[in-house]
């Protein structure tokens, strides 16, 4: 009897918690999001797997020792993930339509308005019984708005990274339902004949303002927000590689293997931190929620800034592409242009919509910086 005592002990059978289980049901029900749904299978599918793995008792894998605990150690909590994700986004990523308009960049900016106000909305939601948000906390929560994902992983890394699984998981979740949460509010804010707006073809942007565009940049953020250039930097490496076109075996390497390859331990290392004793909290509510609001008032301000510039331009401005201006590229311009394609079949707004897309990348890894520079 003895012995089957000890041998029973030693199955995970004996020692489940009912945390444990629910934990490893949101890992199953992850994997079917992205299997079924195709919701961001890239990333939800090792996310979903590590959850179910760092939750099986006595399997050790993100305790000291462990794989997981060394995949986030190495990756994450030095930061180097997110940021070798940046390079590969950036040489996969195309300037030319920001280039092209370049007042593109204010509904870049002012998509960002929805990482501001959710930063208040957390401080706030400490007046709620069972919520206790500190200003990093409340910080990196604020960074779902800008609806990039390594963006929210490298600030929560730095700042909040008991946090990390509930901030990651609502991030990449948001920026899945793009095509669900932002028509109805560019429905909403938008009228038929402001979406039914055709805006003047781009003009052919030269090969060296691709070169020098990334250099312009990074130098631009050396200056006024040093804090900003680990995510800056690394995007405007990769978009360099890109653009020079004299390294295209490291630029391809960027855009394929390397980043396919960090990709998975990236997902790995966030699944790793949806353990049922960090995931299972009010607190974890709390970020869901604001991480909601937080995409919409991007995606509003984005469409009512467009509205703005509309008003003092000399070319029409549709302002659906102002709900682009969230970086979760390039799904939100193409949410925008299957938008103006349902109002007129003959609109196409997707080259239009890519410069705020691609501007609010840039506009969320300058939102990180600020961040970490006032409250890191």
């Amino acid at each position: 009897m003895d012995k089957l005592a000890l041998l029973w002990q030693s199955t995970s059978l004996a020692h489940f918690e009912m945390g444990q289980i629910i934990m490893m049901a949101v890992g199953c029900l992850l994997l079917f999001l992205a299997i079924v749904k195709k919701f961001e299978p890239l990333l939800l599918v090792p996310i979903g797997f590590g959850a179910i793995l760092t939750n099986i008792p006595l399997a050790g894998f993100s305790e000291p020792g462990g794989l997981l605990y060394y995949i986030y150690y190495v990756g994450i909590e030095t930061g180097v993930f997110p940021l070798l994700i940046f390079m590969g986004v950036g040489a996969m990523t195309d300037f030319s339509a920001l280039i092209a308009n370049p007042r593109m960049l204010f509904l870049g900016a002012a998509a960002q308005f929805g990482i501001f106000g959710t930063l208040f909305g957390a401080i706030a939601l400490n007046l709620v019984p069972g919520f206790e948000f500190t200003l990093k906390d409340a910080s990196a929560i604020a960074i779902i708005g800008g609806a990039d994902g390594p963006t929210a992983i490298f600030l929560a890394s730095k700042l909040a990274p008991e946090l990390l699984g509930a901030i990651a998981v609502a991030a990449y979740s948001y920026m899945a339902l793009v095509p669900i949460i932002q028509p109805p509010i560019m429905r909403l804010l938008t009228n038929e004949e402001e979406r039914n707006i055709k805006m003047a073809q781009l003009r052919v942007v030269s090969k060296r303002e691709k070169i020098i565009f990334p250099l312009a940049v990074l130098l631009m953020t050396i200056l006024f927000l040093p804090s900003a250039t680990p995510l800056v930097g690394m995007f405007c490496l990769g978009n360099l590689m890109k653009e020079s076109g004299v390294v295209d075996r490291l630029s391809n390497t960027a855009q394929n293997e390397l980043i396919n390859i960090v990709t998975i331990f990236l997902g790995l290392a966030v699944g790793s931190k949806l353990s049922a004793d960090k995931f299972l909290t009010i607190e974890t509510l709390g970020i869901l929620g604001l991480g909601a609001i937080a995409f919409s008032m991007g995606t509003a301000a984005g469409i009512l800034m467009a509205k703005v510039l509309g008003k003092f331009s000399k070319e029409k401005i549709n302002p659906l592409i102002g709900a682009a201006g969230v970086s979760a590229v390039p799904m939100a311009a193409r949410v925008v242009n299957k938008v103006g394609l349902e109002t007129n079949p003959h609109n196409f707004l997707l080259m239009h919509a890519m410069g705020p897309n691609v501007a609010g990348v840039l506009g969320s890894a300058v939102a990180a910086g600020i961040l970490l520079a006032l409250v890191g």
